[in-house]
Order: C-alpha cells, then sequence, then structure tokens
C-alpha cells in the first residue's frame, strides 16, 4: 500500500473481529515504530504489547471505561522515557522531546498497521497512574498512548478535515 493511501485511509476503528492478529505481524509494526524520527536518535520509547484478557480489561477501565480495547485481540502501549531524552536535552527532552518522538512511532504503527489490512484507535484519555500500575511500568516511565490493534468489524467513514487554506500560514501568522 502507498504511503499516501495509508494515510488517507486510516480510521480509528473501535469494533474488532474476533480474528487473531499474528505475532509477526505485531512484531511488523513495532519494528515500523522504532523506525520513528527522534530528537539526537536517542529513541526514548519502550512499547509493551499486551493479550491478557485482564490486562487488558485493566487497560480498558483506566481508559475511563472504553471497553473496545479489551475487545482487540492485541493493545500496544506506546511509552516515553523521558530520562533517556533529558540525558541530551535536560527538560525540553523530557517534558517536549520524548513526547514527540513516541508520538511519531505511535503514528507509524497506526499507519503500518493500515498497510497490512489491520485497524487501530489512538486511545490519549487515560489516567497514566493507572495505566502504569495495570502494565507494572518501572519508575520514569510514562505511558503516551494505547493502541488497540485487530482486525476491523466496521469501516469508519472519512471525518471532515479543516481546509488548508484555513490551517496553512506563509510566512508568518
Amino acid at each position: 500500500m502507498d504511503v499516501l493511501d495509508a494515510i488517507r485511509g486510516r480510521r480509528s476503528v473501535r469494533a474488532y473481529s474476533g480474528k487473531d492478529v499474528p505475532d509477526a505481524a505485531v512484531e511488523t509494526l513495532l519494528d515500523c515504530a522504532r523506525w520513528a524520527p527522534s530528537a539526537g536518535n536517542l529513541q526514548p520509547w519502550e512499547f509493551v504489547v499486551v493479550r491478557g484478557p485482564e490486562r487488558k480489561r485493566g487497560l480498558a477501565e483506566a481508559a475511563l471505561g472504553q471497553s473496545f480495547i479489551e475487545e482487540a485481540p492485541v493493545v500496544i502501549v506506546v511509552c516515553a522515557s523521558p530520562g533517556r531524552s533529558a540525558i541530551r536535552y535536560g527538560n525540553r527532552g523530557s517534558l517536549l522531546y520524548c513526547l514527540q518522538d513516541t508520538a511519531a512511532a505511535a503514528q507509524n504503527i497506526h499507519l503500518a498497521a493500515r498497510a497490512l489490512g489491520l485497524a487501530t484507535c489512538w486511545v490519549g484519555a487515560f489516567d497514566e497512574s493507572s495505566v502504569a500500575s495495570v502494565l507494572k511500568l518501572p519508575e520514569g516511565i510514562r505511558p503516551v498512548a494505547i493502541i488497540p490493534v485487530g482486525y476491523p468489524e466496521e469501516q469508519p467513514s472519512p471525518p471532515s478535515k479543516r481546509r488548508l487554506s484555513e490551517t496553512v500560514h506563509k510566512e508568518e501568522f
């Protein structure tokens, strides 16, 4: 699949078929994630792959009751290591760069999933401390995105998008 088709065809899917996602496909998603750009090539990301029903239920509860999370065969939680970015960039690294870098890695997961015929949803509404507890994250590792992954049971319509003329400014705002 062409990357432009993947970008334009990606949707937030919240209903998944019962078909399992092969380990090889999950590995491909994670490999694509690690190819994301990162400040100073520090790669401040960690990925937690969850398949167990109890842990997925815990993530759904931590995500304010978004039950579709536990219905996906696989959930990937993208985490940031602020300390890793701070090594070179101090506060700016720990407060900003690590989040930008992990967001790029998460986007690569979404686009790669689309190219493989899989569906995902970016879940950012969750209680960080609850997610950290469910996943037993070590001190200093911060969950940034919960990404349920599965084969789509639905095909959402394209969302409306603001026109470029409404969002693009040339030379100055």
